[in-house]
């Protein structure tokens, strides 16, 4: 297994460390529910540097990425940021993806950890006949993510930037306890907060300083039950080669009145399943559960999970497109009932 800059940080915290896309990272340090509500109460720290990071620069950068992802990059301007996937040849996702625009010509795209070499590889494929270089910087780069309604005033103690006047979305260069830092107003947990990207030999410094200042860390199990309350999608679960993004909540994504590869194909599939928000009465629903209307099987979880603040299970499911309640959701061989939720599952701001 490979290891993060900060993993003799989390041996320690007292980090339960397991494998995760090839790196060791903890699962948590406490317990699940109690980072998770220390991200939604107040500031949590993640160790995600095992997630991948490409350079992509060049006079024809824009256009290479507007042939390249769904969402419309040429909106970006330099400073800014925004989700987005990588449509593949049948109109797939080859992943899902956060770019931020750097500069006029250049470009930092962060993709999923266990997609690094599957995604820089289809990238150089598409930017053959293209002015543009890209670079994989996923082993130069330490990354944390700093979750949480106080997430800001934390951060704000120990920075240079002025951050009451950066937006969600903005990308900016600032100092970090002392260390020289990119700072993103972005995350993965539906709470405001901020992704630091670190040479490897800060990372460490300014994690402890983070702690010092009051975060809390926090592991893998709340990462993914924050996502989750905050129905935002998982590669290979809500999202995979096969899945058409035109079916799901983040349609909105796919901006069909520009070109990009994949297009044709991704129009052309018919929506057989949508993508739902279950909340169980009773039971906690997990990946492959079935889901029935009535009697009849009609879909399957594809995330789910205990919700700390609803104090019930949770799940993303895919059902048949015409499916309609009552839901069931079959755990450990029991029918629960389960009620259809819009996402997110809670308030956020």
């Amino acid at each position: 297994m490979k290891k993060t800059p900060l993993y003799q940080a989390h041996l320690r915290h007292g980090g339960r460390m397991v494998e995760f896309a090839g790196y060791a990272l903890p699962l948590q340090y406490t317990s699940i529910v109690e980072e998770h509500l220390a991200v939604r109460r107040g500031a949590g720290v993640f160790d995600v540097s095992h997630m991948g990071e490409f350079l992509i620069r060049g006079r024809e950068a824009l256009a290479f990425l507007q042939w390249a992802t769904a969402n419309d990059a040429a909106k970006l301007k330099v400073g800014r940021a925004q989700y987005s996937m990588l449509p593949n040849a049948r109109g797939g996702v080859v992943d899902d993806i956060y770019l931020y625009r750097l500069g006029e010509e250049e470009y930092l795209m962060v993709v999923n950890a266990a997609n690094i070499a599957k995604d820089f590889a289809h990238l150089k494929e598409l930017s053959r006949g293209f002015a543009v270089e890209l670079t994989d910087l996923s082993e130069e780069t330490a990354l944390l993510a700093l979750q949480g309604p106080k997430a800001a005033s934390l951060l704000q103690g120990l920075t240079d930037a002025d951050l009451s006047q950066r937006k969600r979305n903005d990308v900016f260069s600032a100092r970090v306890a002392g260390r020289p830092a990119r700072l993103a107003r972005t995350g993965y947990t539906g709470e405001d907060g901020f992704e630091l990207f670190l040479a490897p030999e800060d990372a460490e410094a300014v994690f402890e300083a983070l702690l010092e200042a009051g975060a809390t860390p926090a592991g893998l199990g709340a990462r993914d039950t924050l996502r989750l309350e905050a129905g935002f999608p998982l590669y290979g679960h809500e999202l995979t080669d096969d899945t058409n993004p035109l079916c799901t909540p983040w349609a909105w994504v796919v901006k069909k009145e520009k070109d990009f590869h994949g297009k044709e194909a991704m129009l052309a599939t018919p929506c057989a399943e949508k993508l739902v928000g279950l909340v169980l009465e009773a039971g906690i629903p997990r990946e492959g559960y079935r889901v029935y209307s009535g009697d009849r099987a009609v879909g399957r979880v594809t995330s789910g999970g205990y919700s700390p603040l609803l104090e019930k299970g949770i799940a993303l499911a895919y059902v048949e497109k015409e499916a309609q309640e009552p839901f069931f959701v079959e755990v450990r061989g029991r029918k629960a009932g389960a009620s259809l939720s819009p996402l997110p599952f809670v308030p956020l701001k």
